[in-house]
């Protein structure tokens, strides 16, 4: 085994007792789930026994994760920078756990549509909270004022927009795959515009 194959061991035992530990489960609790001896957990866990596939899947399982998940390697891609889109005044960075979902920074100076035609609805689901100035979240037929560092989640489905109150403010939102293709479409549409709205 060379040095690196003994930190991506290291690697997945660390992970599979902090996955554990993190269910808040014995060696027992693990092992009983998993259909192994809580000694040979322990072994696996320690080092003291080599590390099977078809263990790790059971593993994996018993630990509401995946094979993939259990043994992917760390990268170097930490840090990320953001695309910018200077047009809808906003910086979108991917999510790497999940490809189809970002995070976009946004600054709003305009108010939220005044009517409805103008609100958008598609699949998915958003959160965002406000770094500075005032927001107002349209949803549906209510109207919501989120003050800095309060958020706001919602399920995109409901005809929404979201607009300043009085001034500039800035958000940080996350979109998930489906919320960003329903923007993505509704940008096309419009060609670009933009726009106040979600």
């Amino acid at each position: 085994m060379t040095q690196g194959d003994g930190e991506f061991d290291s690697l997945v035992r660390q992970r599979i007792r902090g996955l554990r530990v993190a269910q808040g489960w014995s060696l027992d609790e693990l092992a009983t789930r998993a259909r192994l001896s809580p000694s040979t957990l322990s072994r696996i866990e320690n080092g003291q026994r080599r590390l099977a596939l078809d263990q790790l899947f059971t593993l994996a399982r018993a630990l509401d994760t995946t094979l993939d998940q259990l043994v992917e390697t760390a990268t170097d891609d930490v840090i990320s920078s953001p695309v910018i889109d200077a047009a809808r005044r906003l910086m979108r960075w991917p999510v790497r756990a999940d490809p189809g979902m970002s995070v976009v920074r946004r600054r709003l100076t305009d108010p939220p549509p005044d009517t409805p035609s103008r609100m958008r609805a598609h699949p998915g689901h958003e959160w965002f909270v406000v770094l500075s100035g005032t927001a107002v979240l349209l949803l549906g037929n209510r109207r919501f004022r989120v003050e800095t560092n309060q958020a706001a989640e919602f399920p995109t489905m409901v005809p929404h927009a979201i607009g300043t109150a009085g001034g500039p403010c800035e958000i940080l939102g996350i979109s998930d795959r489906d919320a960003r293709r329903g923007h993505q479409r509704d940008d096309e549409s419009t060609g670009g515009a933009g726009g106040p709205s979600s």
